[in-house]
């Protein structure tokens, strides 16, 4: 029976030295755990900087390319601009061109009534009459029209009265004659008719015809 204690405690050391090694496993398991995962942390380091590379080589590429695209924008912009002012120049320089092309026949047929000799004034009449056809048209061509306003009522948008006379065998404000034609430029006023206007008559008197 005295033996029991000894038999006792060599189990109890056997039993601690056998658990001894596997404590040890453990601790290197631990340590080689954490290895890993300082490797694999530093291996993600080094994979996120050379990420971060790749997009800040992307991103200055799209910077330039956008540059770029500016410049070429800038330089559109640039010819537009100059194409319109030469293009507004030569409508100023050549807006009568087309209008002093239709103008030259009638000058033509005016220098050749002058040049011929013709005693017969009905001839000379009708070549007047030819000449006054073609310069109306011509102007008709360009959107001026003739204002003539006998026996109209007066609008003062596109009359102007140079006197007033009574007259009892037409409305008041009547164009009674017309002074001066006056034209229009594609309805726009360019001069006034130059007109004579009626008035009644006082007291009952009779008018001028």
């Amino acid at each position: 029976m005295e033996t029991e204690p000894s038999i006792v405690s060599r189990n109890a050391q056997e039993s601690s030295t056998a658990s001894t090694p596997s404590a040890i496993d453990s601790v290197g398991a631990n340590e080689r755990q954490d290895n890993k995962e300082e490797f694999q942390n530093e291996n993600h380091w080094e994979f996120s900087n050379a990420e971060l590379r790749r997009l800040v080589d992307e991103s200055r590429a799209r910077a330039d390319a956008h540059w770029n695209d500016l410049l070429r924008s800038r330089a559109d912009v640039e010819n537009i601009r100059r194409r319109a002012e030469r293009d507004v120049e030569n409508a100023h320089k050549f807006a009568l061109e087309r209008f002093s092309t239709e103008l030259l026949p009638v000058k033509d047929s005016l220098e050749l009534g002058l040049a011929a000799t013709v005693s017969d004034a009905a001839k000379l009449r009708e070549g007047m009459d030819l000449t006054l056809k073609m310069l109306t048209n011509a102007m008709a061509k360009f959107g001026i029209r003739e204002v003539n306003p006998t026996n109209e009522r007066f609008n003062p948008e596109l009359h102007q009265a140079m006197t007033v006379r009574p007259n009892s065998t037409v409305p008041p404000n009547t164009v009674l004659a017309v002074y001066q034609k006056g034209y229009t430029l594609n309805e726009r006023l360019i001069r006034p008719a130059l007109v004579i206007v009626s008035r009644a008559p006082e007291n009952g008197a009779a008018g001028e015809a």
